[in-house]
């Protein structure tokens, strides 16, 4: 018996989660530490969560800390193909006590599972992002704690807001709307770079009355793994969300060639997502519905000044875009447009700001700068600084020394590019590497169509200028080049219920994670008419008269 049937309850109004500092001496700075202490001190072995229970397979991957990868934080289990598909039936199974809830209640989940993060497993969520993820602690705070607790809160919000988006009833019609959950289970691969985005990718389908299969990113086992712990502590059912790390094949081969694949919820690279794309397009017949397919994916972000802009924000901007997180967001800083008579000005400024960074380890709250996730990152970024020395086109500007025999670490790089078609000047890197290209002030309009045209991809991007001609201009003109645009700001830092995220070309669907967008996409609507009182003879009106 459901004893919530006679309230209409609103959920709590989301406010953004306020960032903590980590100045000397406050307690924050305290707890993280000896978090940090105590999580470095311990080995976790992480199991599979399927159906509640945990599976332990016997084929162990790593997780080691980018910046000392002889430091083995975890062992985890990977799943292969009998796994996988005891997690589908799992999810299947759970779908119609999941769905049989109040949405109320299952949001009443997801509000402790923030509520947790914010005060019980704060400290331990960022240091978990830091050791393995190889985040500042800034970074983690933002990323692991602050966006993923907004995630939740806001998401709750909107369910409650397309909830109550109901039709417009005639005089003796009742008509309204069900947002019923998706038909089967949603598949969520998550990345390496934002625990937020690995929290949200599963439950914002969940908070919607969906089931799901979790795969996250090898190179980041560690927080999802904690936040399914926390999911478990909240009161999450068996079997509403299963944890299946493994390689991309052995889960996603299984889990897309099902019939009962329903959705996918990805981020990552665009290979891997026009890969599964494509796969869905030649199973399309043997799923039980059509799947929705949401991806977010690469991007090569840009940041065009105008000769109006002011130096130093523009640098900051710069730096900030390109470094923070060694550039391994999706929306960092990877390409500039920069005008001929502020060249000068910018590099001086720029060779300053970036020779002040410091690097080394996240456990030292005195680094700005860390190591690169792994080794596979550290190659191909590297390979990149290689191609700049051995040809013609761009040359290294700023850094290009590179050392993995401790921790991945690739110094924050500067090329400047003669040909803004260079390879790091069109394709994604996805590291500490930023291209300039400098383009003389007359050719402004020209360059803004060359910034407009000379990548696939579609995400984030900036305009930094005092000239609110020129400013507006590059909005127009720039319209299709990225999903989320700044002015005289970097671009990054989307925050949920500000800014919506997410952008199109190359760079995914524009679901705008953050947003009650993304939500719609985890339902399926069913329209009801009620007639009060029906009509009992087929003849109308206009009949009565030949």
């Amino acid at each position: 018996m459901n004893l919530m049937n006679n309230a209409v309850i609103s959920t709590p109004i989301p406010i953004n989660e306020a960032i903590l500092n980590y100045a000397p001496g406050s307690p924050e700075k305290a707890a993280i530490k000896a978090a940090l202490a105590e999580m470095s001190a311990k080995q976790l072995e992480i199991p599979l969560i399927i159906g509640g229970r945990e599976v332990k397979t016997g084929n162990m991957g790593q997780v080691v800390m980018p910046h000392d990868h002889q430091h083995i934080l975890a062992t985890y289990h990977k799943a292969g193909p009998e796994e996988v598909k005891q997690a589908i039936d799992a999810a299947v199974a759970a779908q119609p006590l999941w769905q049989s809830f109040r949405w109320e209640e299952r949001c009443a989940i997801f509000l402790k599972v923030a509520e947790l993060l914010a005060v019980k497993y704060r400290a331990q969520i960022n240091s978990g992002a830091m050791l393995a993820g190889g985040k500042t602690v800034y970074q983690a705070e933002i990323d692991a704690a602050c966006e993923l607790i907004d995630f939740l809160r806001f998401n709750v919000r909107y369910a409650q807001e397309i909830y109550e988006k109901q039709p417009e009833s005639s005089p003796g019609v009742w008509n309204f709307l069900q947002h019923r959950p998706l038909e089967g289970f949603v598949f969520a691969v998550t990345p390496f770079n934002f625990t937020a985005i690995a929290g949200n990718l599963p439950t914002a389908p969940a908070i919607m009355g969906n089931t799901v299969v979790w795969k996250p990113a090898s190179s980041l086992v560690y927080t999802p793994y904690l936040i399914m712990q926390i999911l478990e502590e909240a009161g999450l059912p068996p079997g509403v969300i299963n944890f299946v790390p493994g390689a991309g094949a052995s889960v996603g081969d299984i889990c897309l060639a099902d019939p009962h694949l329903a959705g996918i919820h990805f981020t990552g690279s665009t290979r891997v997502f026009q890969q599964m794309w494509k796969t869905v397009g030649e199973n399309i017949g043997r799923y039980k519905a059509y799947p929705r397919i949401v991806g977010e994916t690469g991007g090569k972000d840009f940041v065009f000044a105008h000769n109006s802009a002011e130096i130093k924000p523009l640098v900051t901007g710069l730096v900030r875009g390109a470094f923070e997180y060694q550039g391994q967001k999706c929306s960092a800083a990877s390409r500039a447009y920069i005008p001929r008579s502020l060249w000068p000005s910018v590099e001086a400024e720029l060779r300053e700001q970036v020779g002040a960074i410091k690097m080394g380890p996240p456990t030292d709250f005195r680094n700005f700068f860390g190591a690169v996730i792994d080794k596979a990152a550290f190659t191909s970024i590297s390979g990149y600084i290689e191609y700049t020395k051995e040809n013609e086109g761009g040359g290294v500007l700023i850094g290009g020394n590179y050392d993995d025999s401790v921790g991945y670490f690739v110094e924050p790089t500067v090329i400047l590019a003669v040909d803004p078609h260079f390879k790091t000047m069109v394709e994604e890197i996805f590291g500490p590497v930023l291209t300039i290209y400098v383009y003389e002030d007359e050719k402004f309009e020209e360059t803004l169509e060359l910034c407009n045209t000379s990548s696939v991809y579609a995400l984030t991007g900036a305009v930094f200028g005092r000239d609110r001609v020129a400013v507006s201009m590059a909005i127009a003109r720039l319209e299709h080049a990225a999903g989320n645009f700044y002015i005289n700001d970097k671009p990054t830092g989307a925050v949920v219920g500000q800014q919506p995220f997410g952008g199109g070309r190359a760079s995914g669907t524009n679901d705008k994670a953050g947003s009650q967008a993304n939500l719609m996409r985890w339902v399926s609507t069913r329209t009801v008419k009620e007639t009060f009182v029906p009509p009992t003879d087929f003849r109308y009106p206009f009949m009565d008269e030949e």
